[in-house]
């Protein structure tokens, strides 16, 4: 691949010099420097890939359909309602299991389906037995606020009710909302930590739990409030685990929170087979923002995501991408639950052009229609890499992912 840049608009680029084209295509460049050795990162051919336009769920023929499934009538015209045609493979090969009340291990990564894969049945047995109470566990806030999103589409006219308990967002209200017993709980584990030692929530309550993302969960340092929550479950109750790796610290959370599991593995690819991977070579840092410039113009970079790697530098590139005339929002933890959602929902309704983030949105995210996801810094892991592209070329659509290397 090799993409031309256009010229600058004078009226929008302020500061940095004109450059010609974009350097960049398949192949055909000395290795880069990086702190990242230990990810073997300077072998550039990791960011290089056509996409083949052939997806796993493309091709997978399942066994089920959603009426086969033993579920109540008025969710299954919400399933239909949503759109959903067939089951992707993990939905169809989870489902009927957690139907069945059994443990079950789901490894997959994130745009497989899994969310309504665990959904669709949770739904099914508390419209079913209306005391049943479940606690959903997510690694960060926009996670937590997509599966309760799912959940509302998925129980529209059922009566079901669910609360998110995440950090950012207002305790006492809350509080209120628990003390309601909703049916549903999707937490942070930070929060959900808080109202537990605050005496507002007592995990005995509940029947079933389910961990999702739960590599995410261990990377960001959150391994022993989970060990914390296991010990505290009661001894009757359905778990169901999600993650998209199992190291040796997820393993240590697997054996203590499962019983005679059933393991669904999905994983038939590292990165997805509809995004085009590429390169930006940059020769001269200080002209770095400039090569993003030149792409950010180009026609076909409708609706783009960009990664960086802290929060001081997304933020000062987010300021001067709109010093340029650029619509742009960012996301990283330093923003609080609200200015986050704000500008998510700008992006997701396409009043902003950029989304610029750190890998606090690499994962759960799902956006309709990213044309590109930018790596303007490399990820700290190659599990990163694949986390950060897999939010474009979604739902067999075509994305492209391009990854600035110096």
């Amino acid at each position: 691949m090799f993409i031309k840049t256009k010229g600058f608009n004078s009226s929008r680029h302020r500061g940095g010099q004109r450059f010609g084209t974009s350097n960049f295509r398949s192949g055909g460049f000395s290795h880069p420097r990086t702190r990242y050795d230990h990810q073997n990162f300077n072998d550039i051919t990791k960011f290089v890939n056509k996409a083949s336009g052939s997806s796993m769920e493309e091709n997978y023929v399942p066994t089920n359909s959603f009426s086969d499934f033993d579920i109540n009538q008025p969710l299954k015209d919400n399933i239909k309602n949503r759109g959903y045609i067939k089951p992707t493979p993990i939905q169809d090969q989870a489902i009927q299991h957690i139907l069945d009340g059994r443990d079950l291990i789901g490894l997959a990564a994130t745009g497989t389906g899994k969310t309504a894969a665990f959904l669709i049945p949770l739904i099914d047995k508390l419209y079913k037995i209306r005391d049943e109470r479940a606690i959903i566990i997510a690694p960060t806030r926009e996670l937590a606020l997509q599966i309760q999103d799912e959940f509302r589409g998925l129980t529209q006219n059922m009566k079901l009710y669910s609360t998110s308990v995440i950090g950012g967002a207002n305790m006492n209200r809350q509080i209120s909302e628990i003390r309601r017993r909703p049916h549903v709980i999707i937490a942070t584990p930070g929060r959900l930590k808080d109202l537990i030692q605050r005496h507002v929530l007592y995990l005995e309550d509940y029947s079933t739990f389910i961990l999702d993302e739960v590599d995410l969960m261990v990377d960001i340092g959150f391994i022993q409030d989970i060990k914390y929550f296991i010990s505290l479950l009661p001894e009757q109750r359905q778990s169901l685990f999600f993650s998209a790796t199992i190291g040796r610290k997820v393993e240590e959370i697997l054996y203590a929170f499962v019983k005679d599991p059933i393991t669904i593995s999905v994983k038939k690819q590292d990165t997805s087979e509809n995004v085009d991977q590429d390169i930006v070579r940059v020769s001269d840092r200080s002209k770095k923002v400039d090569h993003l410039h030149d792409l950010l113009i180009q026609d076909g970079f409708d609706k783009v995501l960009i990664f960086g790697r802290t929060k001081f530098g997304i933020e000062k590139l987010n300021n001067e991408l709109i010093s340029r005339g650029f619509k742009t929002g960012s996301i990283h933890g330093n923003k609080s639950q609200g200015q986050r959602q704000r500008v998510l929902d700008s992006f997701k309704r396409n009043q902003i052009q950029v989304l610029l983030a750190t890998d606090l949105a690499s994962r759960g995210l799902d956006i309709d229609n990213v044309t590109h996801v930018i790596n303007y810094d490399l990820p700290q892991t190659y599990d990163d890499y694949i986390h950060r592209i897999g939010r474009t070329g979604r739902a067999d659509k075509k994305g492209v992912a391009l990854t600035f290397v110096e």
